[in-house]
C-alpha cells in the first residue's frame, strides 16, 4: 500500500512538473524567443501579432515583388528601426502569410541562430555539409542553396554579401560551386538578408 502511494505521488509530481514546464515555455511579449522568425510565423498563424508584439508600430501597403512580377499586400513591423521586418501576404486581407524578410542587424534571427552577419563557414557547419552560392550583382545576389544538408527542408533562405571584391567570374545568375572553397573563403561572405518562405 505504501509503495502504491509513493508511486502515485511520483506520478503526480511528474505531471505537475510537466504542466509547469509547458506553461513556462508559453510565448509572451517579454519572451526573447519572439524574435525568432519561426516564432513570428506561429504568432501570425494564431492571429496574436498585436498581443506578442504590442510595441511594434505597423505600416501597411501593396507593392510588387518577385522581380516586380507579382503584386502583394505587405506589413512592416518596427518600421525605420534596426528591428524592421517585412511580412508579405498571399491575400489582400493579410490572413495568409507568404514570406518574412529582414536585412537590418537587429534582434531577429532563425531558431538555429542565423542572423545578419553570420559568416559562410558557420552556415556550412549548421547545414552539416557544403552549400552553393549564387553569383553576385543581380536580384538574387548571393542566394544560398542548402543542397542536401540539414537546412534543406527548412523554410529559411539566406543571401550573402562579400567583404572582399569577388572576381569577375563570380558575378551573374549562376552558381558558384562549393568545390571552389578556397576562393569562397577568401571572399569573407556574411549573411546580408534572411527570408522565411512560408508558402510557395
Amino acid at each position: 500500500m505504501a509503495n502504491q502511494l509513493s508511486m502515485r505521488k511520483i506520478l503526480f509530481l511528474s505531471l505537475l512538473f510537466s504542466i509547469t514546464a509547458c506553461k513556462s515555455k508559453r510565448l509572451t511579449a517579454d519572451s526573447p524567443e519572439k524574435y525568432e522568425i519561426e516564432k513570428l510565423a506561429q504568432v501570425i498563424s494564431k492571429n496574436d501579432l498585436e498581443k506578442i508584439y504590442p510595441n511594434a508600430e505597423i505600416a501597411e501597403g501593396v507593392d510588387f515583388f518577385e522581380e516586380g512580377t507579382i503584386e502583394k499586400a505587405y506589413t512592416i513591423l518596427y518600421p525605420e528601426t534596426k528591428d524592421e521586418i517585412l511580412l508579405i501576404w498571399n491575400d489582400r486581407n493579410r490572413t495568409q502569410l507568404y514570406q518574412i524578410f529582414f536585412k537590418n542587424d537587429g534582434q531577429w534571427k532563425s531558431k538555429e541562430g542565423i542572423e545578419i552577419g553570420t559568416p559562410y563557414e558557420e552556415l556550412v557547419e549548421l547545414n552539416g555539409g557544403p552549400i552553393d552560392v549564387y553569383g553576385f550583382g543581380w536580384d538574387y545576389s548571393g542566394a544560398v542553396d542548402w543542397k542536401d544538408g540539414k537546412m534543406a527542408n527548412s523554410k529559411v533562405r539566406v543571401f550573402l554579401e562579400p567583404e572582399n571584391a569577388p572576381p569577375r567570374r563570380f558575378y551573374g545568375d549562376h552558381i558558384i560551386d562549393s568545390s571552389l572553397i578556397e576562393d569562397i573563403i577568401n571572399l569573407k561572405l556574411r549573411v546580408r538578408a534572411i527570408v522565411f518562405q512560408n508558402s510557395f
